[in-house]
């Protein structure tokens, strides 16, 4: 095929800027070729904003059956995201998710499971992996240059909303119809960077205030505390409730450290490893000698348009992936975690009982805000994949 024929399940946001993003033609090797929502609003800006040949249909369902799409984006609500992934690879239609791959790990498990069985590529829409800063962080940690991890610190508090944001949809901020808060909405990107470049940790413990800053029922301010394999430890810190946010990732080595801030990239660099200067130096207060620059990038950021396009090329030609699917799973992870260790007030290793995790999620969905049927939608789509 010249370009892969896209089909998009759901046009709200994201949804919507995907299809912005293929008819201003950044993406030439796709062709928009159908979209499906179920908001008859929805359908209604795509019947007059989106060319007569893009197909518009009522339900994913029925697009994934037309026989029209090559591939799809699930841009859904998160509950339904392995729903439509695991429906699309099934029918050996290409699938990308966007984030995050689902809202409880044991879900997102079978999803990828499903895509060890399916010939169609499975990727993840993690846009943050194509900014030059992050992925020069990755560069440099995985060189080796500074040595050994020791502690890593994500600060991201610039995730500021009002109530009215949360006041626009019924469904957001609930256990119901989002499954968390700033863990699932705003941070998916954050976590799988952190991970992406630092690796998983061992063990996590995270304290988290439920509806601090907000009339919401979900969390709303986290700190969490997180320890590798190697004895390295990290902090995450994120809030919808600081008008004055912070966007700072540091990672310390034995050598030197990384801070990114404020869309720059700064390395100190010591003349040699802490543990060989602390043994040889006979000075009490002596410490070695450090060079801090700002380091060099490519300066390319193609986000979403970035991770399109590699998918495309994947499909057609066979190149790389920004992220594949089953890497989903990981900021997940890590956010399923922090949850479970806020809930039951103590540390959590991982991996962790995924069937805990759900056990406690389900309780807070039976008292969620959201009316009764919603509730009940959720519990039949759970049943749908034997997650009970």
């Amino acid at each position: 095929m010249d370009q892969v024929r896209l089909g998009i399940i759901g046009i709200g946001n994201m949804g919507s800027g995907h299809c912005r993003n293929i008819l201003e033609g950044k993406c030439p090797d796709v062709k928009l070729a159908a979209i499906a929502d179920i908001a008859e609003e929805r359908r209604t800006f795509a019947k007059e904003n989106y060319p007569t040949d893009v197909a518009i249909f009522s339900d994913g369902m029925e697009l994934l059956d037309s026989g029209l799409v090559d591939a799809v984006i699930v841009a859904v609500p998160h509950y339904e995201h392995p729903k439509y992934v695991m429906a699309a690879l099934s029918r050996g239609i290409h699938a990308m998710s966007e984030k995050p791959a689902g809202v409880y790990t044991k879900q997102v498990r079978e999803m990828n499971e499903a895509a060890a069985q399916s010939d169609a590529i499975f990727a993840m829409m993690f846009n943050q992996r194509t900014d030059h800063i992050y992925r020069k962080m990755k560069e440099i940690v995985e060189s080796g240059e500074l040595g050994e991890i020791r502690r890593t610190s994500l600060i991201i508090t610039n995730w500021y909303r009002p109530q009215a944001y949360y006041d626009s949809g019924a469904w957001r901020a609930t256990w119901a119809g989002e499954g968390g808060g700033v863990l699932l909405n705003q941070c998916p990107h954050n976590l799988d960077y952190w991970q992406w470049i630092c690796g998983m940790p061992k063990k996590v413990q995270a304290f988290m205030s439920f509806g601090k800053y907000h009339d919401i029922e979900v969390e709303d301010d986290v700190t969490a505390y997180v320890e590798y394999p190697n004895g390295a430890t990290g902090t995450f810190v994120t809030t919808t409730g600081d008008c004055a946010g912070t966007n700072r990732f540091e990672i310390n080595f034995d050598q030197g450290k990384l801070v990114s801030e404020n869309g720059k990239l700064y390395m100190w660099k010591a003349e040699c490893s802490e543990q060989e200067w602390s043994k040889n130096c006979t000075i009490p207060f002596g410490a070695p000698k450090l060079t801090m620059t700002e380091v060099e990038t490519d300066g390319k950021s193609e986000q979403h348009v970035g991770v399109l396009n590699a998918f495309a090329g994947a499909i057609l030609r066979g190149e790389p992936l920004v992220a594949r699917g089953e890497e989903g799973i990981n900021g997940l992870t890590l956010s399923n975690a922090m949850h479970l260790s806020a809930w039951l007030g103590k540390p959590v290793e991982l991996p962790f009982d995924e069937d805990l995790y759900y056990e406690e999620l389900k309780k807070r969905i039976a008292t969620s805000r959201l009316k009764d049927h919603v509730v009940a939608a959720v519990a039949d789509l759970a049943d749908t994949y034997n997650t009970k």
